[in-house]
């Protein structure tokens, strides 16, 4: 009872804090509802001031945003939030993301072939926001890392290439139920000579436990693992993760 009586003498202030949170970062309540676990219904009332925020919501409510709102009347943000341009997401919230993936796209250069390789995202303490890198590559010249963008906004995941200007962009939907990110990526293909030529592809994501071992490399079509792989790069298009719109 002491807490419940503590919040509710803060819960209007704390209620503003929110409120500018949420339109500096330019994120709908529903997300931050989901973020803090924690019903809509729950914080538009809380927000509104006909219920105080407990206890347990205003410590979800910071956590997912990675501030501490209460004591002292401002929001200050630390290495654990990412930038605006980002996606301003905390850290605590995007920890699921972290780890080793299995990245699947068609190759360029060899027909019906896929390409595979590892692709590591994790939290960059030292400039506060997810990045990425690429590894095992068989054209390891062409490794691409990166940071890792999440706005609420769009609900997708955006990995980005930035050498002096030059952009290559990965755009991912959320992960499905079996943890598998799928999206479309675009960048540039080696062309004749020195040429380079804008190319897109569909993609796809799965999180690698640290006992897996997955192929990695130009997979053939006549390749063991060729069919499921196959498989898992066609749901990119198929369950409508990405769209390809050619002239006709």
């Amino acid at each position: 009872m002491q807490d419940q009586n503590l919040i509710e003498s803060e819960s209007h202030e704390f209620g503003v804090l929110v409120r500018e949170e949420i339109a500096r970062r330019r994120i709908s309540r529903q997300a931050l509802a989901d973020m803090a676990r924690i019903s809509l219904s729950t914080l538009e009332k809380a927000l509104a001031g006909t219920r105080p925020f407990t206890l347990a919501s205003t410590l979800r409510i910071e956590e997912s945003l990675g501030v501490k709102l209460r004591h002292g009347g401002k929001a200050t943000t630390g290495s654990d939030t990412a930038p605006e341009d980002m996606g301003a997401y905390a850290r605590s919230a995007v920890g699921w993301i972290e780890g080793r993936y299995l990245t699947l796209r068609p190759s360029f250069g060899t027909p019906n072939a896929i390409y595979a390789y590892l692709t590591t995202i994790r939290w960059l303490p030292d400039d506060g926001h997810l990045g990425f890198a690429e590894s095992e590559r068989l054209d390891a010249r062409f490794e691409q890392g990166g940071h890792v963008s999440m706005p609420n906004l769009s609900g997708h995941i955006y990995l980005v290439t930035n050498t002096t200007g030059q952009h290559r962009l990965m755009i991912l939907g959320r992960p499905t139920i079996d943890g598998v990110l799928y999206g479309v990526l675009t960048t540039l293909q080696v062309g004749p000579g020195s040429q380079l030529v804008p190319a897109a592809c569909p993609v796809s994501l799965s999180k690698l436990s640290a006992s897996d071992d997955a192929s990695m490399g130009l997979i053939m079509p006549e390749s063991a693992i060729y069919t499921a792989y196959r498989d898992r790069l066609r749901r990119s298009t198929a369950d409508d993760f990405a769209r390809f719109y050619p002239v006709t």
